[in-house]
């Protein structure tokens, strides 16, 4: 039997980012992946294959230029499944060279075929040849992820009805299409095949939708979406999926509406890919959605020398914070110190258009009590907005009024997800808004609109009146938030 220091079942962004730590400390590891390529879910069918769909599209159907053009500017008049394809393609080649070129250079072993647990040290990874082959790891990571979770009552035919995972490859781009389930994944698809101009329904039981992000950023959002004539059906749920007399699924919905497309994405939920790993056998357990559960601050789980990190151990279920976790896990197991995680992370949303945020939404801070003040800016305000032909966008700031910190910061519009690292980083280093005052941003660029948030929030709420002295900042205003 072949001995490791570390065992990584899964080579996603959370796997790989583990076993290269793990291997710059000198330790033996080995990757265990099921699939024939490495890279997981997140290169072949979720964060790359998406996002590289999502950019074809915009720059294929000219959506960047249709401020100055119009709406019927197009790039490439007729855009087909292949077009598409193939720059997913050569998109992901060169995901998985550079990942193969990562392993080979720190000396990361890779074994392909399915592992499971013989005991809590031992796994057995089942190769396409037949063969079993047994390996004995010191510590091991579960970094397995999701796969789409696919009800019974949803009639999946890889042909007009789709999960998560199969949209990627669709062969023919409809000219209708519903989305069952308005969460990040689903949000992404639908505003996506929006901006081919494909006719979107967007179905969800719930009453309102991706409910962690700023209410008012979300009424603008919805308003972009509305305007697109994107079909949000919220607070409907899906009683039952059946074809019509042409082959076209058709929703049922408990409210008594039916909606008809070409083609059905069911895109509500994913599940932890742990069955078949045999996790009774090493001492673990997982939950009803296949996630397992593990200490926030080392990633072990209830077996102390095996540790869970990624998509598998639940929110956020970032490829961002998977990649920490690895590291993390990989650290802790080797006894390598590791800064303390930041105390906020941006969170981001590849939908057309994009959304990003940072720290406290309204609604957090108003829970908390704490006296606040907002400053909003419209890209269209900004030269680089006019320049880009923006109709769209804004950026909202929250700052705290006794102290002048930032808050939070959230953003939807064209570069959300680039611009707010800056609020991340004045964020994270306990900046007032002074920051934003007293700098100078490059012009014209899109993140003037932090210039711009900060001044309106500024004449809202710190300005002095007329004829009274400059109010300082508060001694210590870097520490306590309120």
């Amino acid at each position: 039997m072949q001995r490791y220091d570390m065992i990584v079942i899964g080579s996603g962004p959370s796997g790989r980012r583990a076993a290269i730590q793990a291997a710059k400390l000198g330790r033996e590891v080995l990757v265990v992946e099921s699939q024939a390529r490495v890279g997981g879910v997140s290169v072949h069918t979720g964060t790359i294959p998406s996002k590289t769909m999502r950019e074809t599209v915009l720059n294929l159907s000219g959506w960047r230029e249709r401020g100055f053009y119009g709406r019927a500017y197009r790039v490439k008049q007729d855009i087909t499944s292949a077009d598409i394809q193939a720059r997913m393609v050569k998109t992901l080649e060169h995901e998985v060279d550079v990942l193969n070129h990562q392993f080979a250079r720190n000396g990361v072993k890779i074994l392909h075929g399915r592992a499971s647990f013989r005991s809590a040290h031992a796994v057995d990874v089942a190769l396409a040849s037949g063969e079993v082959r047994t390996v004995e790891g010191a510590t091991v990571l579960i970094a397995v992820g999701t796969r789409p979770f696919r009800p019974d009552y949803v009639p999946f035919n890889g042909i007009n009805v789709f999960d998560s995972d199969e949209i990627v490859e669709i062969p023919k781009l409809p000219r209708s299409l519903t989305v069952i389930g308005a969460g990040v994944i689903g949000v992404e698809y639908a505003t996506i095949f929006s901006a081919l101009e494909v006719q979107v329904t967007l179905i969800e039981p719930r009453p309102t939708f991706l409910d962690f992000v700023d209410k008012e950023l979300m009424e603008e959002f919805v308003h972009d979406l509305r305007d697109r004539n994107v079909a949000l059906r919220l607070g409907a749920e899906v009683s039952r999926i059946e074809f019509d007399g042409g082959g076209r699924p058709v929703c049922r919905l408990a409210t008594g509406r039916d909606v008809a497309s070409d083609v059905l994405l069911f895109a509500a939920g994913r599940m932890g890919a742990t069955d078949g790993l045999k996790l009774d056998a090493a001492g673990l357990s997982c939950d009803h959605r296949g996630r397992i559960a593990v200490d926030p601050k080392t990633l072990q789980t209830a077996v102390p020398h095996i540790y869970a990190a990624g998509d598998v151990i639940g929110f956020p279920s970032l490829a961002s914070t998977s990649m920490e976790q690895g590291r993390i896990a990989a650290c802790h197991a080797f006894g390598a110190p590791t800064p303390p995680s930041p105390e906020f992370f941006p969170y981001g949303i590849y939908s057309v258009p994009e959304i990003s945020t940072v720290g406290m939404s309204e609604e957090d801070v108003r829970k908390r009590g704490i006296a606040y003040e907002c400053g909003i800016a419209r890209f269209r305000e900004t030269s680089r907005g006019h320049i880009m032909g923006l109709q769209s966008g804004m950026m909202k700031m929250i700052f705290s009024k006794k102290t002048r910190r930032l808050l939070g910061v959230h953003i939807v519009g064209e570069g959300a997800t680039e611009l707010i690292h800056i609020g991340q980083a004045v964020l994270n280093l306990k900046g007032t808004i002074d920051y934003f005052m007293e700098n100078t941003f490059n012009y014209p660029t899109l993140a003037e609109a932090y210039k711009i948030a900060s001044l309106d929030a500024w004449n809202r709420a710190f300005a002095p009146l007329p004829g009274a002295a400059p109010v300082a900042a508060p001694e210590g205003a870097g520490e306590a938030i309120d």
